[in-house]
C-alpha cells in the first residue's frame, strides 16, 4: 500500500511539472510574445486567432484591432519613437477633414497638423453668432479627438484664412520664422471667428492651460490668454 502511495505521488509531481512547463514555454514562446520588445498583432499572427482562415476582406474590416507590446529585458533598451511611432502628421490630418465634413453645416475644411498645433479652417453656412459656435465647438471637439490630448486647436469660419493655412504647410519644423508665422495666424483665428467651449475647468476652449501654476513652454503656447492681455 505504501509503495502505490510513493508511486502515485511521484506521478503527480511528474505531471505538475510537465504542466508547469507547458506553460512557461507557450507564455515565452517566440511564437506567441517576444521578449525582445517586439510587437504582436492580431492580423500578423492570424493562426493564433483564426486557425480556420474563414474571414474574408470584408469581415476583416469589421474585427478588433489586438496589440500586445512585451516590454524589453534590456535595460535602456527604449522604444525609437522617431521612427517607430511618429505621428503621420498630413493621414492625421486628412482623418480630421474626413470628419469634419460630415458635420452638419461643414461643407469643407482646410486641416494642418503641426509640432503641437491643429489649425483648421472651414466653411460653413451658419451665420448668426449661436449657430457659428456651435459649429465652431464641434469642429474643435473633433480635432481634438483625433490628437493627443497636449496638442491645441484652433479653428477658424473665415474663408479668407484659408489660404494662410495652407501657406504654413509648406514649412516643417525646422523652418525658419515658423513660431512667428503660426503665431500670427492663430492671432488672425482667435480674433475673427468663435472657438467652442473651454475644454474644462483648468484649459481653455483651444486646450490651453489657464491655471496660475504654468511652466514658461505652457505659457508660450498659450496664444488666447496671452492675446487677451495684449501680449500677442
Amino acid at each position: 500500500m505504501q509503495k502505490r502511495l510513493i508511486a502515485a505521488a511521484l506521478l503527480g509531481t511528474a505531471l505538475l511539472t510537465a504542466c508547469g512547463t507547458n506553460n512557461k514555454n507557450v507564455a515565452e514562446s517566440p511564437g506567441i510574445y517576444k521578449h525582445s520588445g517586439n510587437t504582436i498583432n492580431k492580423q500578423n499572427d492570424e493562426d493564433l486567432y483564426n486557425p480556420e482562415k474563414v474571414n474574408t476582406q470584408s469581415e476583416k474590416e469589421k474585427e478588433f484591432g489586438f496589440v500586445r507590446q512585451v516590454k524589453s529585458p534590456v535595460p535602456n533598451k527604449n522604444v525609437n519613437f522617431n521612427q517607430d511611432n511618429a505621428m503621420n502628421r498630413e493621414k492625421v490630418a486628412k482623418s480630421i477633414s474626413n470628419i469634419l465634413v460630415t458635420i452638419p453645416n461643414v461643407h469643407d475644411a482646410s486641416v494642418l497638423v503641426t509640432d503641437e498645433e491643429v489649425l483648421v479652417a472651414y466653411r460653413t453656412d451658419a451665420k448668426d453668432k449661436k449657430d457659428r459656435f456651435e459649429v465652431a465647438d464641434q469642429v474643435k471637439k473633433t480635432a481634438m479627438s483625433v490628437v493627443p490630448r497636449w496638442f491645441h486647436v484652433y479653428v477658424t469660419d473665415d474663408t479668407s484664412l484659408r489660404q494662410d493655412v495652407k501657406n504654413i504647410a509648406y514649412m516643417d519644423s525646422n523652418s525658419q520664422n515658423k513660431e512667428e508665422t503660426i503665431k500670427g495666424l492663430v492671432k488672425r483665428m482667435l480674433s475673427r471667428s468663435p472657438q467652442g467651449r473651454k475644454v474644462n475647468d483648468g484649459e481653455n476652449p483651444n486646450g490651453e492651460v489657464i491655471n496660475k501654476h504654468k511652466n514658461k513652454a505652457e505659457d508660450q503656447d498659450e496664444y488666447r490668454e496671452r492675446m487677451d492681455n495684449g501680449n500677442l
